[in-house]
């Protein structure tokens, strides 16, 4: 089984089957997949018939590919996990831009590399700062790494307040 399989089947355990809940500010969704997303990747049927390796498929393409997911594996596997599976709850923009800022805050006033722009955008400048920030840092790097994209995600889930679905997130998504 692949990491992404791997993401894909943990995240899929806290996103489920079909949804449409007047609460959820992402409206019509299933397998976690909205439909603004699934028409975006090309999905022209019933979002209540989305089958779930199809959704799989789309999660594929327009979360773990467009967050390069596979280049940050090669650096942590955990990593990319954590980021897969926040950046399908909040945006994969989201996610990164959570990474760049955290690269920004832990690099010692730019000592070990440059700080970041927090564009959102994962190209090799971000992965080349998450290489040297895990090498610089070593094992105890990646955790702290872990903990403040956790913390971040979870001051955002708090701060959109869908409350229908806060204690869920938390229980499900953040993970300390």
């Amino acid at each position: 089984m692949t990491l992404f399989e791997q993401a894909w089947e943990l995240t899929g355990k806290a996103e489920g089957g079909y949804s449409n809940n007047p609460d959820d500010h992402g409206g019509e969704t299933n397998w976690g997949i909205t439909a603004l997303v699934a028409r975006r990747y090309g999905y022209t049927g019933s979002m209540r018939d989305l089958p779930r390796p199809r959704a799989k498929e789309i999660a594929k393409k327009a979360y773990w590919d467009v967050m390069k997911l596979d280049q940050i594996a090669a650096l942590s596997e955990p990593i990319a996990a954590e980021l897969f599976d926040s950046g399908f709850n909040s945006g994969p923009m989201q996610a990164v831009i959570w990474l760049q800022r955290t690269l920004n805050a832990l690099n010692r006033d730019q000592k070990d590399y440059p700080d970041q722009s927090e564009d959102g955008r994962l190209g090799p400048l971000t992965i080349s700062a998450l290489k040297t920030f895990l090498k610089a840092r070593g094992a105890d790097g990646e955790l702290v790494m872990l903990r403040a994209l956790n913390g971040l995600q979870l001051a955002f889930l708090v701060g959109i307040k869908q409350e229908t679905f806060l204690f869920g997130w938390i229980l499900n998504r953040v993970r300390i």
